[in-house]
């Protein structure tokens, strides 16, 4: 199995290209060590799940097997081995680790949602046990903060669709609502042209609504924080706003424009978030 996937550097080198930081070098070397080595598996599992060559389906079911072998200490991929001591010595629950994995078993029958909502429970599987995860690490979990934490991660999730749906399209899978796109008058095959049609960015400008929405809970949830968590969630938060105005900056052409925000606007929007969900803290 560890020749079939990337090595952990791969991971690190793609870590540096999210929109948001995956582990801030504010945060203590333990914990961002923890957060690497669950965005290693969470990129592994992606990464199977869009790219690997052959039956997808039974490598994502070696994936799941590895997680069994790394709770008990046993695992035999270099991304497990890493993941093992976090997973023993924060007592984490595999539950998250394995809807992430069926996130991508899903994408494999799946390749169009009808609605929203539809949308939303993909997201529930592919993006917000990120979030949990997230929260575990910092021993910080409450049911209030992963409520808060699922719309954050759904909105960053819609964030990465929509930076990505020509990428998506030519991989035969549309994760923009099918009633909305009728709604505007957007058809498949607008998706696959050089520059973004007036439908296309009528489509585009309504799911950043709504993911601008959703990204409106990371200031909440932040406001519960201690500082350097705090400041992880501002940067999350501050990434998906970031990337939201970029594409908003490009007038919703996301075939056309790579829609990525710079690193110091992303510090710009990191320091604004944090400010405000610090002020929320304090009046509370």
């Amino acid at each position: 199995m560890s020749g079939t996937f990337a090595a952990n550097d791969d991971f690190a080198e793609k870590a540096r290209h999210e929109n948001f930081p995956v582990a801030s070098r504010f945060l203590p070397r333990d914990v961002r060590s923890n957060l690497m080595a669950i965005y290693g598996f969470a990129r592994l599992t992606d990464d199977v799940g869009d790219e690997a060559e052959g039956d997808r389906l039974k490598l994502l079911d070696e994936l799941d097997a590895q997680l069994d072998l790394a709770a008990s200490g046993a695992a035999t991929d270099p991304t497990f081995q890493r993941l093992s001591p976090v997973i023993r010595d924060l007592d984490l629950s595999l539950d998250p680790f394995r809807r992430l994995i069926e996130a991508n078993r899903m994408d494999q029958r799946v390749s169009r949602y009808r609605t929203f909502d539809d949308l939303v429970e993909y997201c529930m599987l592919s993006a917000a046990p990120v979030g949990e995860l997230v929260l575990a690490v910092f021993g910080l979990t409450s049911a209030e903060r992963i409520k808060l934490s699922d719309k954050v991660c759904i909105a960053l999730q819609l964030v990465e669709h929509l930076q990505d749906v020509q990428e998506d399209a030519q991989r035969g899978r549309i994760y923009l609502p099918l009633e909305d796109m009728d709604r505007v008058g957007c058809v498949e095959s607008d998706l696959l042209k050089p520059r973004a049609t007036p439908a296309v960015r009528k489509l585009i400008a309504l799911e950043v609504a709504r993911a601008r929405e959703l990204l409106t809970a990371g200031v909440p949830l932040a406001s519960t924080l201690p500082l350097r968590p705090r400041v992880a969630v501002a940067g999350f938060t501050a990434g998906g706003v970031a990337a939201l105005d970029s594409i908003k900056r490009a007038k919703n052409d996301v075939l056309g424009v790579r829609c990525r925000p710079s690193k110091p606007g992303l510090t710009q929007y990191m320091l604004r978030f944090f400010v405000a969900a610090s002020l929320k803290r304090v009046r509370a």
